[in-house]
C-alpha cells in the first residue's frame, strides 16, 4: 500500500499574486504608496458644513433603513401560516421595488445634474426612458449665473491705475 503525498503548487495561477514578488527590474513595485498622482485629477475640497450635512442625512437615512429591516424581521418572525408569510414577503417586495425605483431615479438625476425637486418628477419605467425624459428635463433648466465675473479692477472704477505707483507701494510695504 503505497501512501502519495500531495505537496503544494508554487506555481501561480491567473489572478493570485505573490505578496513578496519583485519587480522586474526597470519596473516600480505596484502598492498602495507608489501609485503615481500624475495624470490624476486633483481632488475637490467640500466644505465641513456640507459634509456635516450629508453624514446627518445619511445617518438618518441609515436609521431609517434599520427600523424597517426590524419592522420586516417582526412581520416575519408572527407569520404563522404560509398565507401571513405571502402577505408579508409580497409587502416587503413592494417596499424593495419602490427603493429600487427611488435609487434609479436620484442615479439618472444625478447624471444628468437634475435637482432633487426634479428628480421626482422623472418619468418612465426604464433607465433608457428616465434618461431619456431626464434630457429633457435638463434642456429647460437654465444654468444659475454666476454673480459676479469680474476678478479684479472694474474698467469703471474712475481712478486712474499708474502701475508705476502701485509697485513702489507694494515695495514699501514689503520692508
Amino acid at each position: 500500500m503505497s501512501e502519495q503525498i500531495e505537496t503544494p503548487s508554487t506555481e501561480e495561477t491567473p489572478g493570485q499574486e505573490t505578496p513578496n514578488a519583485t519587480p522586474p527590474e526597470g519596473e516600480t513595485p505596484k502598492g498602495e504608496g507608489a501609485e503615481s498622482t500624475e495624470g490624476q485629477p486633483k481632488e475637490e475640497t467640500v466644505p465641513p458644513e456640507v459634509l456635516r450635512k450629508e453624514l446627518t442625512s445619511a445617518r438618518a437615512e441609515a436609521a431609517n433603513y434599520r427600523t424597517k429591516l426590524r419592522e420586516a424581521e417582526a412581520k416575519l418572525s408572527k407569520a404563522k401560516t404560509v398565507e401571513e408569510f405571502e402577505a408579508a414577503t409580497s409587502d416587503l417586495r413592494g417596499q424593495i421595488e419602490a427603493l429600487e425605483r427611488q435609487i434609479l431615479l436620484n442615479n439618472v438625476a444625478a447624471e444628468f445634474e437634475l435637482p432633487p425637486a426634479l428628480a421626482k418628477r422623472l418619468s418612465g419605467n426604464t433607465e433608457e426612458e428616465l434618461k431619456a425624459d431626464a434630457k429633457e428635463l435638463q434642456k429647460l433648466i437654465v444654468p444659475a449665473a454666476p454673480e459676479s465675473l469680474s476678478g479684479g479692477l472694474t474698467p469703471d472704477s474712475g481712478d486712474d491705475f499708474d502701475p508705476v505707483k502701485a509697485a513702489r507701494q507694494a515695495r514699501k510695504r514689503r520692508y
